[in-house]
């Protein structure tokens, strides 16, 4: 999956500073914080993130438009459901 340049997006989270377990808890902040519909677009570069934001959505009433990868830069789109 890629991220599509014209994708809308509602919130970015940059959590290109932080290690795990950060990317995710700040995700799930973020997500806490949204209304139903909207969507979580999330930067990190901690490789911990391709498996833990995955997994989570897996997990919850939450939808991984599209995930990718550039540069060391793992990318996410998430829609709240």
């Amino acid at each position: 999956m890629t991220i599509d340049q014209s994708s809308q997006y509602d919130v970015i989270l940059d959590a290109r500073e932080d290690r795990c377990p950060m990317p995710l808890l700040k995700a799930k902040l973020s997500l806490s914080k949204m209304q139903e519909g909207e969507r979580l677009y999330i930067m990190a570069i901690d490789s911990g993130s391709l498996k833990d934001i995955p997994h989570y959505v897996e997990i919850t009433e939450l939808s991984l438009l599209s995930q990718a990868e550039e540069n060391g830069v793992y990318t996410f789109l998430i829609q709240k459901n």
